[in-house]
């Protein structure tokens, strides 16, 4: 595929192969930008801002619309480009662009309550004969940097509310998995977002990357990935509005009151979905110790039943994951963990890039498998004594995105929501669940600003105060 740069659809004489993670197989190539690009990007895009600023809310919410509508007709087309390129099965790729077309169409109900206030500044002393209202305005030009892992639907979380915002944006898809980001360009171009408002720029983020997030043409960045690649960003940000979406090592905490078949359920479904490679993915299971050997016995069968192989055989529930670098890495880990005193009761075996879902016991919170983002199918257990004792090693951690309990114990429950230091807290449920009706963003190093339409279109625009003196 072509990258679409300035209001063209361009190639380069520097490609770059796009495989299928589980095979190795070449599904298409890219273009690698350069910094000559970037400079022409940026350009473009300067004036694009002021074309988009002055689209009115209906036109957004139109282009917005017609985009949702393509997208929804294409689900199996999409989906299995998603699936192709970034290695989740089938299931999860149709599962992400139809949750694409609910933030593309939320983003556009969204477009249509942009809109400021009137202050009461008659309660001010000084207030008297005056009226003032706030405008809220475009940023500008957003920059928009996305993850491998969901590489249309957390686009979409982006380029959404941007353009709903009046913003124009350039999009820097994941090197991995560039294919979704240019299928989202050439629908959004096709539902009638003009030219100057959108364009994808493919190749390395150090080479293309750095230069975006570091020009001060560019008021707004919005970017999700790992803590290490967020800093970095935000050291060369300087003087704009930064959105951080950042990793994290979440925990579930399961209380002696709970349904341990509802948990084992829970824990399969959110600890293994997309091969784990889910920032809100369940990672670290806390368990009480009364019921920690019952709860084992019940997860590691549910964990042991899940079939492995390719992503676009029906029949896998985990597929390969992103590359088989990353698999040897999670292997490593595990194998780590447990040469420091865990045991492991499912899965630890590695086919390429395919690393079975794994289950690791008696993990101490020392071990790196519990204190860094794994973002791999191994989910560890560890007991715990007391709910404070819960509490305290669920915040044992420089992340906080989300965090889940099990407890039918409503005491607990209220602990569980003020006392754990994390962004997005459940009951009852794992911390791999989101809607975009809700503020979505983490504490301490999980990062900073909120995602969800309504949310991100508060964090790309600004707001101006008016004050007529009567």
């Amino acid at each position: 595929m072509k990258m679409f740069l300035a209001g063209e659809w361009v190639d380069r004489p520097r490609m770059q192969d796009v495989g299928n993670p589980y095979d190795h197989s070449v599904i298409d190539n890219v273009p690698k930008a350069g910094p000559d690009d970037v400079e022409r990007a940026l350009a473009f895009a300067e004036r694009g801002a002021a074309v988009m600023a002055r689209m009115t809310a209906h036109e957004r919410w139109r282009v917005l619309t017609r985009a949702a509508t393509l997208m929804a007709e294409r689900v199996d087309e999409l989906g299995t480009l998603i699936s192709s390129e970034e290695g989740k099965i089938l299931a999860e790729g149709k599962g992400e662009v139809r949750r694409a077309v609910e933030t593309m169409t939320a983003s556009a109900e969204e477009a249509k309550r942009v809109h400021g206030e009137t202050v009461p500044l008659d309660a001010d002393p000084a207030g008297a004969g005056k009226l003032a209202f706030t405008l809220r305005v475009p940023c500008g030009v957003v920059v928009a940097i996305g993850p491998f892992n969901f590489p249309l639907n957390l686009l979409c979380h982006k380029v959404g509310p941007a353009i709903a915002g009046g913003n124009s944006v350039i999009i820097k898809p994941a090197s991995d998995t560039p294919l979704s980001g240019l299928k989202l360009t050439e629908i959004l171009l096709e539902a009638g977002v003009p030219p100057e408002g959108v364009q994808c720029l493919t190749g390395s983020g150090s080479e293309i990357g750095d230069p975006l997030v570091s020009d001060a043409r560019v008021r707004k960045i919005t970017f999700t990935g790992s803590r290490e690649v967020g800093e970095n960003i935000c050291r060369m940000a300087g003087i704009k509005k930064v959105t951080m979406e950042l990793g994290s090592n979440c925990p579930v905490i399961v209380m002696p009151d709970a349904d341990l078949d509802k948990v084992a359920a829970a824990v399969a479904a959110t600890g293994y979905a997309n091969s784990g490679q889910v920032c809100i993915s369940t990672q670290r299971v806390l368990a009480d110790r009364r019921v920690y050997a019952d709860f084992l016995g019940v997860l590691a069968p549910k964990v042991e039943a899940l079939a492995t192989g390719s992503q676009l055989d029906t029949a896998t529930q985990v597929g390969p994951m992103i590359k088989e670098s990353e698999a040897v890495r999670v292997e490593q880990w595990v194998n780590e963990a447990v040469g420091e005193g865990a045991r492991l009761l499912a899965g630890g075996s590695r086919d390429g890039a395919v690393y079975a879902p794994t289950v690791v016991a008696d993990v101490s919170r020392d071990m790196r498998i519990a204190r860094d983002e794994l973002f791999g199918p191994a989910v560890g257990v560890t007991p715990f004594e007391s709910i404070d004792e819960a509490i305290a090693l669920a915040n044992d951690t420089v992340y906080g995105l989300s965090a889940g309990i099990f407890t039918e114990n409503i005491g607990w429950a209220m602990r569980f929501a003020r006392e754990v230091e994390s962004g997005n807290l459940h009951v009852n449920w794992g911390p791999q669940w989101r809607a975009d009706v809700m503020p979505y963003g983490g504490l301490k190093e999980s990062g900073f600003g909120k995602e969800g339409p309504r949310y991100a279109i508060e964090e790309m625009t600004e707001l101006k105060t008016v004050v007529f003196h009567l």
